[in-house]
């Protein structure tokens, strides 16, 4: 999208957002810049001396919007979490208030801002520092004010951490999870042990929000006993699938690369040996890189470009099959809650014309056969109260016009306590979600 409508979009955000104006925190309102040291945990006593959730540091701010204070006052709290190789780690995350004053029920929002670069995270955008990955932010402040309006409190958490961990699902999760615990123990929010809450994101949210609701009953079982379920559409399920059917693509072909450092730096692996010349280019090129640096600039681009020729196959890449096989959800636990899954699978609209064998077609960049088959194992093994919806005809973005009201709506009715619909049974299967098998170099 042309940075000129993503602003002409986030003025209209910033219109709907700013009528709802939040109730005013007991702290004082301070303004954000670049670099600040909020960020930062300067206490004496280790990180791992605290439980997971706890509250390091907190302050109120008001809501911007490219910029732009907003009447909504946001809660900004520094918490202690864990990150994808177990070690104590600090995230933030951001609370909005309900207008209603409100305590019984919250959405944790996970955010698709996909970046390399921890200054575009939704707290930094909330907080007025003003980037162009942070764009994709702002821009979802239209789906957010719905929220605040209809009465519901936020909770919006920078998913990637501050390593901007792009795609590293399991650490998406235990950031997600532990932001839940911390807008619970912060005095200032409203919420409290009793409050429940419904976790909600569309693709990079997706996998912040499928992973919370798969790691929840192990890593949170006290948060998870209070979810009432998560709406999630447009979802990365095997990564290794998703790189074959973007590969050569016009417009996605970028996120290759993204998610090759992401996975490279979340688990501290090396994949710069298995790549050429070029592709050490365009790894570097992108280390600090927002999805819309890399959509549409790298048209046609393939693994084969970027890799030694003894590499064309990427499952020959050792470090690299084990990182992806990390954060397969095929092999993650089941989640214990009701779900509402969404997936497009008209991707040749935006330009992705692959259809591996095994892997199929999908909606520009998620594989529709990966999303019906994780979809098919929820039923299985799980709640089985799953509702499944795939948009033919849509594209990833187009998918996401329509996934979006009918998640608000499928979340106003669990919080409601009417039961949840399934779709289980009548959902067509899907690819084998097993792990990739490392294969000798060529």
């Amino acid at each position: 999208m042309h940075r000129r409508s993503v602003r002409r979009l986030a003025v209209v955000a910033a219109t709907a957002i700013g009528l709802a104006a939040a109730p005013s925190a007991a702290a004082a309102t301070t303004s954000a810049t670049t670099g600040d040291s909020f960020y930062t945990y300067t206490g004496s006593a280790p990180l791992s001396s605290f439980a997971p959730g706890t509250v390091l540091k907190t302050r109120t701010l008001r809501y911007h919007i490219e910029g732009i204070a907003t009447p909504v006052t946001a809660i900004q709290l520094l918490y202690r979490t864990t990150d994808a190789l177990g070690r104590p780690a600090a995230n933030v995350t951001s609370v909005v208030r309900s207008i209603t004053g409100n305590s019984a029920k919250a959405v944790s929002y996970q955010s698709f801002y996909d970046s390399l670069n921890p200054q575009d995270g939704p707290s930094r955008a909330i907080a007025g520092d003003v980037t162009l990955g942070g764009t994709i932010a702002n821009f979802e402040s239209v789906a957010l004010s719905t929220l605040l309006l209809q009465g519901d409190n936020l909770v919006i958490p920078d998913t990637e951490g501050q390593s901007a961990d792009f795609a590293a699902g399991p650490e998406y999760a235990t950031n997600t999870l532990d932001s839940i615990r911390a807008a619970i123990k912060s005095p200032l929010t409203g919420m409290n042990p009793r409050t429940k809450f419904g976790l909600m994101g569309y693709s990079g949210g997706a996998i912040a929000t499928d992973w919370a609701a798969a790691l929840a009953p192990r890593y949170a079982p006290d948060v998870n006993k209070n979810l009432v379920g998560f709406a999630e559409g447009g979802v990365l399920v095997d990564p290794a699938h998703n790189l074959k059917y973007v590969n050569g693509s016009l417009v996605w072909s970028g996120v290759i690369p993204m998610a090759l450092i992401g996975v490279s730096r979340s688990y501290g692996i090396d994949l710069t040996p298995y790549m050429n010349s070029y592709g050490l280019q365009v790894y570097n090129g992108l280390q600090h890189g927002s999805l819309l640096d890399a959509l549409g600039h790298y048209p046609g681009l393939t693994w084969q470009q970027i890799a030694k020729p003894q590499y064309a196959n990427p499952d020959s890449a050792i470090a690299f099959v084990e990182a992806v096989n990390k954060i397969n959800l095929g092999s993650a636990p089941t989640p214990s809650v009701p779900g509402y899954i969404a997936q497009g699978n008209g991707g040749v609209l935006e330009g992705t014309f692959g259809n591996p064998a095994g892997i199929g077609t999908g909606d520009g960049v998620m594989v529709a056969g990966d999303v019906r088959a994780l979809a098919n194992r929820y039923c299985a093994t799980g709640d089985s109260s799953i509702t499944y919806d795939q948009y033919s005809l849509l594209s990833h973005v187009g998918t996401a016009a329509a996934w979006a009201p009918k998640a608000l709506s499928w979340l106003n009715d669990r919080f409601a306590g009417r039961p949840a619909p399934s779709d289980c049974g009548h959902i067509p299967a899907g690819n084998s979600l097993a792990p990739e098998q490392i294969l000798p170099p060529s």
